[in-house]
């Protein structure tokens, strides 16, 4: 079960193809596409966020997704897959913070989490990638502890649950976007596991959609450190604003 997950999950930062036209070894970036000339020329660790401005707090959602027991918990599932990530960016710490913080800030707090019914019936019986995994771990069953959402980041009273995600992205099969469009919700703030699975798709997604926005590189984790980096550096520039948790506070806080 582990080792198809992080087969299907683990970026290979240092991946080439060769031109079959030429000897030029071709090294896919996107880099030089949204960072100018002077933050090429930074250490590599500069480019994973930037200042922002002040946020509207009745127009931004924070949007957590999966901060279940599974990935966050001793004892989960995916815990051990995490944790170099959790342990290396403080994810959940800066997370309850930015939560809290931007919920007395007057920001709406959305939790995406996913689970399935007994026997994973929601995926195919001859599913690949990720979703094989899923159900052949059994994880995140509905009802049990693996699914449920882990101590400090549990829904406050106004809290928006969002329901139904048993995929990837958290708009699809979901009631997320009515809930953002029913609150009036311009900018969204995402965070959540796993940085380049279910929060790149809902951030694609989010873009294409027309929201701004953001991405917090210390509120995320991935089954590597290369692959959240990675994520950050090269793809999360192109769909939206990567930023921290302290830059979320103090927008939100202006």
């Amino acid at each position: 079960f582990f080792s198809t997950l992080l087969a299907v999950l683990r970026f290979r930062v240092n991946s080439s193809t060769r031109n079959p036209k030429s000897d030029r070894t071709i090294r896919p970036t996107f880099t030089h596409i949204i960072l100018p000339p002077a933050a090429l020329a930074s250490p590599p660790s500069t480019l994973l966020t930037m200042a922002i401005d002040k946020l509207n707090p009745s127009e931004t959602a924070i949007v957590l997704i999966e901060f279940q027991n599974e990935f966050t918990s001793d004892g989960g599932a995916l815990y051990d897959a995490v944790k170099p990530c959790l342990d290396k960016f403080g994810t959940i710490a800066n997370s309850k913070k930015l939560m809290d913080a931007s919920r007395a800030a007057g920001c709406t707090i959305v939790h995406v989490p996913i689970s399935f019914e007994e026997g994973h019936k929601e995926i195919s019986n001859n599913p690949y990638g990720i979703l094989r995994a899923i159900k052949e771990g059994k994880t995140f069953k509905a009802g049990e502890w693996g699914s449920a959402f882990c101590d400090g980041m549990k829904p406050g009273a106004s809290d928006l649950i969002v329901k139904g995600k048993s995929g990837l992205c958290g708009f699809h099969s979901t009631n997320l976007d009515f809930l953002l469009r029913q609150n009036g919700i311009k900018n969204i703030v995402l965070g959540g596991f796993l940085t380049n699975c279910c929060v790149e798709s809902t951030m694609r997604q989010a873009y294409e959609r027309g929201y701004r926005v953001y991405t917090l590189s210390d509120c995320c984790a991935a089954t590597s450190v290369e692959g959240h980096e990675a994520a950050f550096e090269h793809t999360f520039g192109m769909f939206s604003v990567p930023t921290t948790s302290d830059e979320v506070v103090a927008a939100v806080q202006e």
